[in-house]
């Protein structure tokens, strides 16, 4: 997706999903009645849970736990390749990072195109351990690995006002956060 492309998704739906955010253990209820005053979007508990259901289905959004930041050790790696090995075996990494448990988040960055990973354990051993295992398995792929601990992760969460930006794209939005002020 480029700057040009954007997730199409509209108006209503994003002031949902931001109530949703900013209200994540609300019922359905709860949040009609939210929506309602924050909003002046007037919408049945029923139609607020199949719009979020759509939603999720579409993957506007995933619904994940995400466990308290302090039982887990963060870290980053980042991964070059070795390209003459690249054709033959970047799949099979590809996929065992896509299915990897420790793995929070992966993704490409950089002009290098370096595979960057979040990864957590729970001890600074038992990310080792994995580490010799990762090259074990795909060390014919990687040309360098960094690995950078992240030793204070001081947020961890998707803020709510993120979507205000979305909202003011279009004159629908702009009016739900001109009802909300």
């Amino acid at each position: 997706m480029n700057d040009e492309q954007s997730f199409d998704v509209s108006p209503r739906d994003i002031a949902i999903l931001k109530a949703r955010v900013d209200n994540p253990t609300s019922s359905t209820r709860e949040l009609s009645q939210i929506l309602e005053e924050e909003y002046g979007i007037s919408l049945s508990h029923n139609r607020i849970n199949e719009i979020l259901r759509t939603m999720s289905e579409e993957e506007t959004f995933r619904e994940m736990i995400l466990p308290n930041r302090e039982i887990f050790r963060h870290y980053l790696f980042r991964v070059s390749f070795n390209f003459p090995n690249f054709e033959d075996n970047w799949y099979e990494c590809y996929d065992a990072l896509q299915n990897d448990p420790h793995v929070l988040m992966f993704f490409t960055a950089d002009s290098d195109y370096q595979w960057h990973i979040i990864a957590q354990f729970r001890t600074d051993n038992r990310m080792e351990n994995w580490v010799h295992d990762f090259f074990v398995d795909h060390g014919e792929l990687i040309s360098q690995f960094h690995n950078t601990m992240l030793h204070s992760v001081h947020k961890f969460k998707t803020e709510a006002a993120v979507f205000d930006n979305i909202l003011a794209e279009t004159a629908e939005g702009r009016q739900y956060l001109e009802h909300n002020e």
